[in-house]
């Protein structure tokens, strides 16, 4: 089979950057650029992070695009106190072999999808405002997308207020738009992240691969660790971002409802919040595939498989 076309829109953040490299690992996958975006860090930090990972990996040839610096609506929400500093603290990561391209993020998005030979796969790790906004002022751009995978939400509470996983939260704006699109969307939440935890035993086979991508993988996992254990009291971190990607390489490591999903854009206490109706109890059409369960063990085998190939 041919890889599959994919554009990613990240925030890069200790999670996108393993997803970034499983994408680059991966045979299945023609990563055909890379946009950012507000999030976990500054969209300017998000934007040089990418281009960091990307340098690590020796693959200046992967464009990106600067993009969203703001939500849609609302106030800016970063995600620092999670990410660091840099929005990737955690281990020292080569200087960029190559520049952003002169293009913003979503008309590199905009000319990417058109010229494509066959439709694209996007997929969505940060906030989802600048695919929000693709869609709502290039709607010519619909037939060229295969679907929309974004990691976001979750069936069940959120992290960042009760109610609302942090992307979500972010720009709910955003989200509704694409959740009303139309498009076929599948939701890769935190009940479904929160099963991808990289355990000692994980951040162990990262560090055992012995060359540079998964050393510094090891250290990313050790900073983001710390921090989830500090904020959240985790015993681990759960790693969401490559569940996106992982989806797209093995159907079979996820399990997936197709469910009514709508964000919350106006709630005092729940703006962000992620309804998904599991049980039909709105008479709403389902409009997105949301994933449940993980396999544990196949995703980390999938994921670290890649990450040694990418270093190696």
């Amino acid at each position: 089979m041919n890889p599959m076309p994919v554009l990613l829109d990240c925030d890069p953040g200790h999670d996108d950057a393993i997803a970034i490299l499983l994408a680059l690992g991966s045979p299945h996958i023609d990563l055909l650029g890379i946009t950012t975006t507000f999030g976990n860090c500054r969209v300017e930090k998000a934007t040089y992070n990418a281009q960091r990972i990307l340098a690590l990996a020796d693959r200046p040839d992967v464009p990106v695009a600067t993009g969203a610096a703001a939500p849609l609506a609302g106030e800016i929400h970063i995600g620092d106190f999670i990410h660091g500093a840099t929005g990737i603290d955690g281990t020292d990561l080569p200087e960029p072999l190559a520049a952003p391209v002169s293009l913003g993020a979503v008309e590199f998005l905009r000319t990417s999808l058109l010229a494509a030979p066959d439709p694209v796969t996007v997929v969505a790790t940060g906030p989802i405002t600048n695919i929000a906004r693709l869609l709502r002022d290039n709607p010519e751009v619909g037939p060229k997308i295969a679907e929309i995978v974004f990691m976001g939400g979750s069936t069940e509470r959120g992290n960042t207020t009760p109610a609302a996983e942090f992307n979500a939260y972010a720009d709910p704006e955003a989200l509704d738009i694409v959740l009303t699109s139309g498009l076929p969307i599948r939701m890769v939440g935190l009940n479904l992240s929160h099963q991808a935890l990289a355990t000692p035993d994980v951040v162990a086979r990262m560090r055992a691969m012995e060359n540079p991508v998964g050393r510094a993988c090891a250290d990313l996992m050790g900073f983001f660790g710390g921090t989830y254990s500090d904020v959240f009291d985790f015993a681990a971190p759960p790693v969401h971002d490559p569940c996106t990607i992982a989806a797209l390489i093995d159907p079979g490591l996820i399990t997936w409802q197709k469910s009514f999903v709508a964000a919350e854009t106006e709630g005092r206490w729940t703006r962000g919040a992620t309804v998904v109706d599991l049980h039909e109890r709105l008479d709403e059409p389902p409009n997105a595939q949301v994933a449940l369960t993980l396999d544990v063990e196949g995703y980390w085998d999938l994921v670290l498989d890649a990450l040694d190939r990418v270093g190696s």
